[in-house]
């Protein structure tokens, strides 16, 4: 089980942030009072629970996930023999003995398997879950609650947002019902509905205990929070209201023990839908950013008056802009350092998960008013969102063909002859980024963005990796036939 170990609570007390298949543990909901159960309860009474789960119960699965036994080479260094073999390597500043070379074995990785659940958003057969229920792994298997199985396959995953969308092969599947999460109020009653240790087809009920909540655990969070207990297994399940509607994918456990007793957090719907839209459409998430780096007001107040200073900055409530960043969307709208954002699209902002979730739902190009106090002084003013890169393009994933090469895994006899453990062997050029950036046919590619490369599928995933970062350069080390060391910068993005 995955878990973050948070220090952010007064005291002594550990608290740690549980992940999913390792996922997503909780506190039993708070009994209310008895009281008459009657069709529709009025707001703030206790409702029967009975048809949400029913409704809920056939559109979330049980997903086992496995990574197979896998060999690897792995670089170890024996400080023995390297001081037989190099008794004043260390003297001299050579390092390892071996000519300075790490050594490196074969090791065979154990078969591995976790289970988590998941959400089916549409009859032919998709199924939300978690990011983390589906990682690496290189089976997946979706049993429904009749206990049919299928053989599921990845069709996007978003490790910023926690969220993955994968696909059976079916017809007519119970399809739930999606809600607008934006609706759920703080006290409302919710089931968290999932296959907790084991426990498949488990409902628990609470209430929403919070929202927009951050936790430093992703890169984009406005959690729903929740007191609906929630365990390992949980991961990927679904969060519903009394109708049955999903509002939330269960993902995460804050619990100072690691079980139950403590609060559950889901991704609310209104980011899901972004997401899953983006994964069908581009492969990828299309991530919006306004350009600033900053914190909720009253964290800022707190801070500068321990630092015993006064700070009077018209509101307790709202974003302060510690940093506009160079060519962003709040530069070119003209934000500076020291504003305070009130209100994006009208619609007011008091958190930093709050703006959070208002920019999950953007997509670079789209323009939002921003409403903001400089010197107590409110001003609005329009801004054009911008992607990672700095502009209003489509970012879609690269594949190996924009490198324009062919490659294939070093034989045996390159390894003992250069000395080397693994790498690829560049063993065509073509038109490409390659050769814009010089690399030469018979080059061994052994790290990429310092990620070792041993397989042509390690390449891919960087090649991936890099093409949507900020930064969409690899930077490639290896070394020549001839036993040189080489290095290349080789940008993806297109001028």
């Amino acid at each position: 089980m995955k878990k973050i170990v948070n220090v952010a609570t007064p005291a002594v007390c550990a608290v740690a942030l549980v992940l999913s298949v390792v996922a997503i543990n909780k506190t039993n909901a708070a009994t209310a009072s008895p009281a008459p159960i009657v069709t529709s309860a009025p707001a703030g009474q206790p409702v029967d629970l009975t048809y949400a789960a029913e409704k809920a119960l056939p559109s979330v699965v049980y997903i086992k996930s496995v990574q197979n036994s896998k060999i690897q080479t792995v670089e170890y260094s024996d400080p023995f023999e390297d001081f037989f073999s190099d008794p004043f390597g260390g003297f001299f500043g050579r390092g390892q003995g071996n000519n300075g070379q790490k050594r490196q074995r074969q090791v065979q990785t154990p078969k591995r398997a976790a289970a988590g659940s998941g959400v089916i958003i549409s009859a032919d057969g998709y199924i939300v879950t978690n990011n983390h229920v589906v990682d690496g792994a290189d089976e997946l298997t979706v049993s429904l609650t009749d206990n049919k199985e299928y053989s599921a396959r990845i069709i996007g995953a978003d490790k910023t947002t926690d969220l993955a969308l994968i696909k059976i092969d079916g017809k007519n599947l119970p399809a739930i019902t999606i809600a607008n999460s934006d609706d759920v109020r703080v006290g409302e009653w919710v089931l968290a509905v999932g296959n907790p240790l084991g426990l498949n087809n488990t409902v628990t009920a609470g209430i929403i205990s919070a929202k927009a909540r951050t936790l430093g655990a992703n890169g984009v969070e406005s959690f729903i929070q929740t007191d609906a207990a929630i365990n390992q297994g949980n991961s990927g399940g679904a969060l519903v209201n009394t109708r049955g509607e999903l509002v939330g994918i269960n993902a995460m456990l804050y619990s100072q023990t690691g079980s139950n007793i403590g609060y559950g957090f889901a991704i609310p719907t209104t980011i899901m839908n972004k997401v899953v839209d983006d994964l069908k459409q581009y492969g990828n998430v299309q991530r919006a950013m306004i350009g600033i780096q900053g914190t909720d007001v009253k964290n800022y107040v707190d801070a500068e008056k321990e630092k015993e200073k006064d700070v009077d900055l018209g509101t307790m409530e709202g974003i302060y802009v510690a940093k506009v960043v160079e060519d962003g969307a709040a530069e070119a709208a003209g934000l500076k350092e020291g504003d305070v954002i009130t209100a994006v699209d009208g619609q007011k902002v008091t958190k930093f998960g709050e703006l959070q979730g208002i920019l999950a739902k953007k997509r670079p190009g789209d323009k939002v008013s921003i409403t903001y106090l400089r010197n107590k002084k409110s001003h609005t003013v329009s801004a054009t969102l911008k992607n990672e890169q700095g502009n209003t393009k489509v970012v879609k994933n690269a594949d190996l063909d924009v490198l324009g090469g062919s490659f294939r895994a070093i034989t045996d006899a390159q390894k003992e002859q250069l000395n080397i453990g693994y790498g690829l062997e560049v063993i065509k050029i073509a038109g490409g980024k390659l050769k814009d950036a010089g690399v030469p046919k018979g080059f061994v590619i052994q790290k990429v963005n310092d990620q070792s490369i041993k397989t042509i599928d390690d390449l891919q995933n960087v090649v991936k990796e890099a093409s949507t970062s900020k930064e969409p350069v690899l930077y490639i080390q290896g070394i020549y036939p001839t036993g040189k060391k080489g290095y290349f910068a080789v940008p993806l993005a297109n001028e």
